[in-house]
């Protein structure tokens, strides 16, 4: 097993104040991963630290078989400002930037890959749209063809079904089989425990640190989410205990 993403002793958080806590383990290559855990449990941080946006507080995260320039990485669809004033074909062709840099020009063999990525997403006909006019089902249209540009080893999702229509759900749920059916590294953060017991073989409970790791039916037992809230309240308690006594 060629493995994609090692965490040693992880440690993740902002000022100090862990948010991830103690991780250890293993991503192989080629794995369809789902990331899920209660509101707080360090979900968005763990690809943070992941995407080399956040530097461990203590402990690694190794990526032995990938080159920093090969990770896609999407945020959530809160953290995109829909008022910049730039039109989908452009934003779909920051995703050759890492390829063609700041001020590379965009060959005609690539325009055509930027429009085919575009009409892969359903998307024809809005290349000249601006982003603020979208919805967000097309918003996230959108971000998607830009990971289609990308061509990225290792994909970073971070709640990518999140207030879509139905059908946009299923056509990029469709997108993200695609690349696991090439052997591509997907990792999918989720709080839709129906969606990612249907579609996603592996699943990682975190709770602010690892509480199961395997085959999303052994992961995801109501054994497991409950220890899993409880983790986070008493945690939550903790917290509300020392911010009263400082």
């Amino acid at each position: 097993m060629e493995v994609a993403i090692r965490f040693e002793d992880l440690t993740l958080g902002y000022d100090r104040h862990p948010a991830v806590h103690h991780l250890d383990g293993e991503v192989e290559s080629g794995a369809l991963l789902a990331i899920c855990g209660p509101n707080g449990a360090g979900k968005s941080t763990l690809l943070k630290g992941i995407a080399g946006t956040l530097a461990p507080l203590e402990g690694s995260i190794a990526l032995p078989r990938v080159n920093p320039r090969d990770i896609a990485y999407l945020p959530q669809a809160a953290d995109i400002d829909k008022t910049f004033p730039i039109n989908v074909f452009d934003v779909v062709a920051m995703g050759l930037w890492k390829r063609c840099g700041p001020f590379g020009g965009i060959s005609r063999n690539e325009t055509s890959k930027i429009r085919e990525a575009i009409s892969a997403v359903g998307l024809d006909g809005f290349e000249s749209r601006a982003i603020g006019t979208l919805s967000g089902g097309q918003l996230q249209r959108m971000l998607f063809a830009r990971l289609l540009m990308q061509n990225a080893t290792l994909i970073l999702l971070d709640e990518p079904f999140t207030a879509i229509d139905s059908k946009t759900v299923a056509d990029l749920l469709g997108l993200v089989a695609r690349w696991h059916a090439e052997q591509r590294t997907v990792l999918v953060v989720s709080h839709d425990l129906d969606l990612v017991r249907e579609y996603f073989p592996q699943t990682l409970l975190l709770a602010r640190e690892a509480i199961a790791r395997g085959k999303t039916e052994t992961v995801l037992t109501p054994e497991n989410l409950l220890k899993a809230r409880a983790m986070i309240e008493a945690f939550d308690r903790d917290a509300h205990a020392c911010a009263r006594a400082a």
